[in-house]
């Protein structure tokens, strides 16, 4: 190991080399995300560490917040470099925009890892207890990253851990926040051990390993006493037509993608689907203007859905304003056909709207809207204006159907979310409905990690959930965070998923505290401070 020491050494006594760790210890972390899934990036947290110890030593906090930003930078980079696709859905009106994009996306996300590092060289922690701290300082930042201008929680620290697999289970005690702590505790800890006496390093090696050791233990016990199937559960059909962004809004392929879902939503199954799905903005048109008396649509909806089916149905609708200007809402509508009535003919009955709540800043609704509309953003959306976000989410109780909460698109990546909206309907959600529309971000990491991080929704929440996209990653998802063996279907392929709706859990830990235990970690950290400091024997 002594020439990998040599060699740290030298580079971290040049600036350049400073600011080169740093950059790579965000790189690391990133790696351990999906799809690269490199678990050993999360010691990139120790390296972060040990750079902010380092800091200075004439400006130590402008020097940790450097360190912490470029740290960032690098990994929020690689974490979204995906965004970069949605420019080049129109690549001769937007495809200039998209390294802008990327540069000023994971800029702005990185100056939360800067605060986050300076907030730790602030405290000044001494001895083993640094690690308390630098986990607090951090988990702290990336609270506020997911709660600041409506939040962008994407690729939390303690979101690494593959959905579904035994660490990801601690979710369902303390949420994605709380696990991203213990994340951080334990891949920062090499970087405390250097300069202990050999006792004292032994022992708090030895710690984080035994919290590892219980992160996968505990994990293991949680998914080995998963709720049983139900054979009478409601079966579910997942349509992933695989319609291609760039052609989709062409007004000529409309009658072809309304026929292509109409055709895979009526294919034959070993019994009746007793709900259909359909991903978020599926049909390139506003609902409104395809319901409309006189167009085909109704009746061709109507003569493919079978008696009972529900049809739940990602899109966007328009409706009056207050002052009389037309709004528009990014939708999940919940249909089903009715039976004739002497000579009133076979209909469409609504049985439950859901308008999104928590729109994406720059993709559904533009701040500094004027400006962004003269830069030409506008015609990101395919809309003639921003949407309006819809009310407070609240689940959607169907005849026959287990209360459902629906979240679309990067609503997913918010933990509490669904418990929140139980909260105010006095309801629990028994399943999740994810419509996402990941055909924007093509055939690169973006979809993998989007359905890892909405997997966490389930485990925290201890519910199913159901994930519906055009192009993929779509798919059943049980309590316990993991896909269904034989329920989901990848990237660019098109088809039906058919499966029966897993069982819920009860109330988990998390569902019923939220972020308490977080809270209690973070109060932990801040006295680690003092303690750190006190006269030792």
């Amino acid at each position: 190991m002594s020439p990998l020491i040599d060699l740290y050494q030298r580079t971290e006594s040049h600036p350049i080399g400073r600011g080169l760790l740093a950059l790579g210890a965000g790189l690391a972390a990133a790696l351990a995300h999906p799809p690269f899934g490199v678990l050993f990036g999360l010691l990139g947290f120790a390296l972060l560490l040990r750079l902010g110890d380092q800091a200075g030593p004439d400006r130590p906090l402008a020097s940790a917040f450097f360190r912490g930003w470029l740290a960032g930078l690098g990994y929020f980079a690689l974490s979204v470099w995906w965004v970069t696709e949605a420019f080049l859905v129109d690549a001769a009106a937007h495809g200039w925009m998209a390294p802008f994009a990327l540069i000023l996306l994971a800029g702005g996300l990185a100056l939360f890892w800067g605060a986050g590092l300076w907030l730790y060289r602030l405290a000044r922690p001494q001895g083993p207890a640094r690690v308390l701290v630098f986990a607090g300082a951090l988990a702290l930042a990336e609270w506020i990253r997911g709660h600041v201008f409506t939040g962008f929680p994407w690729n939390l620290p303690g979101e690494a851990w593959r959905a579904g697999g035994a660490p990801s289970q601690t979710a369902a005690l303390v949420g994605a926040y709380g696990l991203t702590w213990i994340t951080l505790v334990i891949a920062a800890t090499p970087g405390v051990l250097p300069g202990l006496a050999r006792r004292q390093a032994l022992a708090v090696g030895g710690a984080a390993v035994a919290v590892l050791a219980a992160l996968y233990g505990g994990g293991a016990w949680r998914l080995a006493t998963a709720p049983a199937a139900n054979e009478a559960a409601p079966l579910i059909r997942i349509v992933q037509a695989d319609v291609d962004q760039k052609s989709k809004w062409r007004p000529e392929n409309l009658d072809l993608i309304f026929d292509d879902y109409l055709t895979l939503s009526a294919q034959p199954a070993s019994r009746q689907p007793d709900v259909i799905i359909w991903p978020e903005g599926a049909l390139p048109a506003i609902l409104d203007d395809l319901l409309a008396p006189g167009e085909p649509y109704p009746a061709r909806l109507i003569a493919a859905l079978a008696p009972g089916q529900v049809l739940m149905l990602g899109a966007n609708r328009a409706g009056l304003g207050e002052d009389g200007a037309f709004e528009y809402f990014n939708t999940l509508v919940a249909f089903q056909p009715t039976e004739p009535q002497g000579a009133q003919p076979a209909g469409l009955e609504v049985l439950g709207i859901y308008d999104k709540h928590r729109l994406v800043p720059f993709g559904e609704y533009l701040p500094l809207g004027d400006l962004m509309t003269r830069l030409g953003l506008r015609s990101l959306v395919n809309m003639p204006a921003d949407f309006t976000p819809g009310p407070p989410p609240q689940p959607l109780v169907l005849s026959g159907l287990p209360p459902v909460q629906p979240l679309i698109c990067y609503e997913a990546l918010f933990p509490r979310f669904t418990a929140q909206a139980g909260g105010r309907a006095g309801v629990r959600a028994e399943w999740i409905l994810n419509v996402s529309n990941d055909a924007w971000f093509g055939a690169t990491s973006g979809p993998w990690q989007h359905l890892n991080l909405a997997s966490y929704r389930a485990i925290e929440e201890g519910v199913p959930m159901v994930r519906s996209t055009p192009t993929g990653v779509s798919g059943v998802i049980d309590s316990r965070g993991r896909l269904q063996a034989g329920a989901w279907m990848s990237q660019g392929r098109r088809g039906v998923i058919d499966a029966p709706l897993p069982p819920p859990d009860g109330p988990t830990l998390f569902a019923r505290l939220g972020n308490a235990p977080f809270a209690i970690m973070l109060l932990l950290s801040a006295a680690m401070v003092g303690l750190s400091r006190l006269p030792r024997r």
